[in-house]
C-alpha cells in the first residue's frame, strides 16, 4: 500500500506473542468488536495489525490476552528507531522457554515416581498434574475461556482431550499430550519467525547514521534526521544510509542487498544510489533524494510485509476447510465415545478414551501452518534475490502460468537504440549538413529512437542547435515533419513518402535493414529522398537463454510485443527465439492483445518496464515490471518487480513460485492424509493419545521444515520442464 493513500485514522502495532493462524485470527476478531474500531486486518505474516479507528494500546493487549500478545507501534518504515525496536526484541532462549524446561522436567520426575511408586501413587499423580499446569497454562486459560463460550479451536479440543483423560486416570499419557502439544505450538512460533526473521534482517542493512556535509561543516547525524538535499559523504568499504545521486566520485557498488546483483556496479556522476548497497574503494559524495521512510530498502520492507499478508488461494481453501473440519472432529469424537457402548455392549471408558485420542488428532495444527509459513519463506526468498512478489496470490499464479509476453524495447533489448547505418541517396548533399538537418528535427521529436541520432551528432561534433525550426509537428504512426531555411523537410518510415516513387534500390536498402532486426528511417523532400538512417536497439546478452529456459520449463507460448514494423520485429524474435511476434502495437493493441492471449491461455504474465506498460501489466494474471529499484511506477503498479534490470531473474521467480505451489499442496494433502490415517485406527481400537499427539506434533514439525526449503532454493537450480517438487 502506498504510503499517501492510507487511511489517516489507521494505526499499525507490531505484534508480539502469535503462535499459530487460528490464534491472529480470534484476535482480528476480538480487535473488530472493541468500540471505536471500524475495521482491524491481522498479517500473521509479518506479526502485524492495522487498525482503523481508535484504540487504546491497553484495549488491544486485554483483546490479545489470551494468547498474552504485547503490541508496540510500528514507527516509520526504515528509521532507526524501528531497527532499535527490533533488536530489543530478542529473547534468551533460556528464559524465552524456561517454563517448558520446568514442565519436561517434572514429567521426567513424574516418570520415575510411576516406575518406583506406581502409576496410583499421590507422589505420581502430583507430579504429572503440575507438569500439565505449567507447560499446558496457556493451553488450559484459552481452551476453558473457549468452552464456556462454545468456541471450538484446536485449544479447546485439547482442553476436552486433556480433562477427558483425567477423569479416566490417564494421568502420564495426558502429560505427555500436553507437553508435547507445547513443543509443538512452539516449534509452530519458531517456524513462523524464522520465515518472518528472513525479511526483518533486511532492517538492519541499512546503517542508523551517515556523514553529512552541512553549511561547510561535517557530522554524523542520524538517519532520521537527513532531509533532502543533504549532501552525504560515503567512504570507502562503508554501507551508504540513504538514496541518493552521486554528485562528486566514482565507485564500484555491491547492489546485492537490492537487486541481488552479485557483480558490483560502477558509479559515477548523477547515478542513482540506494540505502543499504555496499561502497567500493572509492569516495562519492551523494546528494540525498529521498526521506529514510522512502528509501528503497524501506519500500521493499513494506511491501514484502504487506505481500505476506495478503491471502492466497490456497490459504482461502484452508480458511473454508477449517470451518467446517473443527465441529466434524467434534462429532466424530462424539460418535466413537458413545455409539459402541451403546450398541455393542463395550466398555465406555475404552471408548471415551478412544474419542478423545481423536480430538487430540483432530487439532489442525498442521494444516493452518501449511501455507503461510511456505508463503512467508518464499517472499522472503524471493526479496533477497532481488525479486519483489506483492502477495502469495502472485506467488501461487505465477507457478500456473501457460503464456508470457514481453514488451521488447528495454525488456528483451537493452533499450538504448544506436545510429548502425546513415547513408546519403542524393551525393549532391553534405552529409553533416543533412545530419544536422535530422537531429535538429529528432531533437524535437518525443520518439524513443530520438535519443540515437542526437548521440551520433554530439560524437562528431554536428551542430543542430543552431538551426531554426519551423511548423515542427508529428506525423502518427510515419514520422515528423519541419521547415529548415524555408524548405520542408520529412523523417519517417517508408509510408510517408508514399506520394514519391521510391526506387527500387531504397526499397531493397530498407528490406535489408529491416531484417538485420534495424528500424529504417528516410530523409527528404516534398521532392527528392536525400539519406536513410537505420538504428538499432540492441538485444540483451541474456534474453535467448532465459526464453529458452522457459520453454524447457513448459511455458506453451512467449510472445514478444513492439511497436516497431513486422520485418524488424521477426528479425528480433528469432533471435531470441520466441515463439511469436507481435509488431507494430500502439499502447492500447498491447492491452487488447493482453486480454485475448488471457482468454485463450488462462493464466498469463506481462513482462515490461512498469511504465509504459502499465495497462498491459494490469490486464496480464500476473504483471512483471523490468528494473524495480528506484522506480516508484514499477514498485507500486506490478505485482511482480525484477528489482534489477536483469531478465535472469524470471526464470527463478517461476522456480520458485512452482516449488512453493508443489510445498503448499504437499502439506495440505500430508496433513490431511495423516489425520485420515490415525482417525481410521479408532476402527480396530488402536488409537491412543500417544499417537494421536505424535501423529499431530510429527505432522506440524514436518510442515513447518517442508516450508522452511523455500527459504534456501538458489538462483542457479535447475529448471527443467519434468522438474516436479
Amino acid at each position: 500500500m502506498n504510503k499517501k493513500s492510507q487511511n489517516v485514522n489507521e494505526q499499525v502495532y507490531r505484534v508480539q506473542g502469535f503462535s499459530c493462524a487460528n490464534c491472529a485470527g480470534k484476535f482480528e476478531k476480538n480487535v473488530r468488536n472493541l468500540s471505536g474500531v471500524k475495521n482491524a486486518k491481522v498479517n500473521f505474516g509479518a506479526s502485524k495489525i492495522s487498525i482503523t479507528g481508535h484504540a487504546s494500546l491497553e484495549d488491544l493487549e486485554k483483546a490479545g490476552a489470551f494468547e498474552n500478545l504485547k503490541l508496540t507501534p510500528e514507527k516509520p518504515r526504515g528509521s532507526s528507531s524501528q531497527k532499535k525496536e527490533k533488536s530489543e526484541e530478542k529473547v534468551p532462549l533460556l528464559k524465552k522457554y524456561s517454563m517448558l524446561l520446568y514442565a519436561v522436567m517434572l514429567l521426567f520426575f513424574g516418570f520415575l515416581s510411576f516406575f518406583v511408586n506406581g502409576e496410583e501413587n499421590l507422589v505420581t499423580i502430583f507430579l504429572f498434574l503440575t507438569s500439565m499446569q505449567v507447560g499446558g497454562y496457556s493451553l488450559f486459560f484459552v481452551g476453558f475461556k473457549n468452552l464456556l463460550r462454545f468456541d471450538f479451536d484446536m485449544k479447546t479440543l485439547m482442553t476436552v482431550a486433556v480433562i477427558g483423560g483425567a477423569i479416566i486416570g490417564e494421568w502420564a499419557e495426558v502429560a505427555v499430550v500436553v507437553i508435547l502439544f507445547a513443543i509443538s505450538e512452539e516449534m509452530e512460533r519458531f517456524s513462523m519467525d524464522q520465515a518472518r526473521n528472513s525479511i526483518r534482517s533486511l532492517m538492519n542493512i541499512a546503517p542508523n547514521e551517515a556523514l553529512v556535509r552541512r553549511n561547510g561543516q561535517e557530522a554524523n547525524i542520524p538517519v532520521d534526521d537527513i532531509v533532502v538535499g543533504d549532501i552525504m559523504i560515503v567512504k570507502p568499504g562503508q554501507k551508504i544510509a540513504m538514496d541518493g545521486i552521486v554528485v562528486n566520485g566514482n565507485t564500484a557498488v555491491n547492489q546485492a542487498s537490492i537487486t541481488g546483483e552479485s557483480v558490483p556496479v560502477e558509479k559515477t556522476t548523477q547515478d542513482e544510489v540506494f540505502a543499504g548497497t555496499l561502497n567500493g574503494e572509492g569516495l562519492i559524495e551523494v546528494e540525498i533524494t529521498k526521506l529514510v521512510e522512502d528509501t528503497t530498502i524501506a519500500k521493499i520492507i513494506h511491501l514484502v510485509e504487506e505481500a505476506q499478508g495478503e491471502r492466497a488461494p490456497a490459504q482461502a481453501f484452508i480458511d473454508k476447510f477449517a470451518k467446517y473440519y473443527t465441529p466434524a472432529i467434534i462429532i466424530i469424537a462424539l460418535v466413537v465415545a458413545i455409539l459402541p457402548p451403546l450398541f455393542f455392549e463395550v466398555e465406555w471408558s475404552s471408548w471415551v478414551y478412544q474419542g478423545l485420542a481423536v480430538l487430540v488428532v483432530g487439532c489442525p495444527c498442521a494444516l493452518v501452518i501449511s501455507t503461510p509459513i511456505s508463503i512467508v519463506s518464499a517472499i522472503g526468498n524471493a526479496a533477497k534475490q532481488g525479486v519483489l512478489i506483492k502477495g502469495g496470490i502472485y506467488l501461487e499464479e505465477m507457478g500456473t502460468l501457460k503464456a508470457i509476453a514481453f514488451d521488447k524495447t528495454g525488456t528483451l533489448t537493452k533499450g538504448v537504440p544506436t545510429v548502425t547505418d546513415y547513408e546519403l541517396i542524393n551525393d549532391s548533399v553534405d552529409e553533416k549538413e543533412i545530419l544536422s538537418i535530422i537531429t535538429a528535427l529528432e531533437n524535437r521529436s518525443q520518439h524513443r529512437l530520438a535519443s540515437a541520432i542526437v548521440k551520433k551528432a554530439e560524437v562528431e561534433n554536428v551542430d543542430y542547435e543552431s538551426l531554426e525550426v519551423k511548423d515542427f509537428s508529428a506525423i502518427t504512426g510515419k514520422g515528423v515533419q519541419g521547415v529548415i531555411n524555408n524548405s520542408t523537410y520529412f523523417i519517417g518510415n517508408p509510408k510517408l513518402f508514399e506520394s514519391l516513387s521510391l526506387e527500387e534500390e531504397i526499397i531493397d536498402k530498407v528490406a535489408v535493414f529491416q531484417k538485420q532486426g534495424k528500424t529504417t528511417m528516410l530523409v527528404g523532400t516534398e521532392k527528392e529522398m536525400l539519406a536513410i538512417i537505420a538504428v538499432a536497439d540492441e538485444v540483451r546478452d541474456s534474453s535467448k537463454e532465459v526464453i529458452e529456459k522457459l520453454h524447457k520449463a513448459g511455458i506453451k507460448e512467449t510472445i514478444m510485443l513492439t511497436g516497431d514494423n513486422q520485418s524488424t520485429a521477426n528479425a528480433i524474435g528469432s533471435l531470441v527465439g520466441v515463439t511469436k511476434v507481435q509488431a507494430e502495437l500502439m499502447p492500447e493493441n498491447k492491452l487488447h492483445f493482453m486480454k485475448r492471449l488471457r482468454a485463450s491461455h488462462g493464466k498469463v504474465a506481462m513482462v515490461g518496464d512498469g511504465v509504459n506498460d502499465a495497462p498491459a501489466l494490469a490486464a496480464a494474471t500476473v504483471g512483471i515490471a523490468m528494473g524495480g529499484a528506484g522506480t516508484d511506477t514499477a514498485l507500486e503498479t506490478a505485482d511482480v518487480a525484477l528489482m534489477a534490470d536483469d531478465l535472469r531473474k524470471l526464470p527463478f521467480a517461476i522456480k520458485l513460485s512452482r516449488k512453493a505451489l508443489n510445498v503448499i499442496k504437499a502439506n495440505i494433502t500430508f496433513s490431511i492424509g495423516i489425520k485420515l490415517i490415525a482417525l481410521l485406527l479408532v476402527i480396530p481400537g488402536w488409537l491412543t493419545l500417544w499417537i494421536a499427539i505424535l501423529s499431530d506434533m510429527g505432522a506440524t514439525i514436518i510442515v513447518a521444515l517442508n516450508s522452511m526449503r523455500l527459504m534456501r532454493v538458489p538462483v542457479t537450480a535447475r529448471f527443467l520442464s519434468n522438474e516436479r517438487e
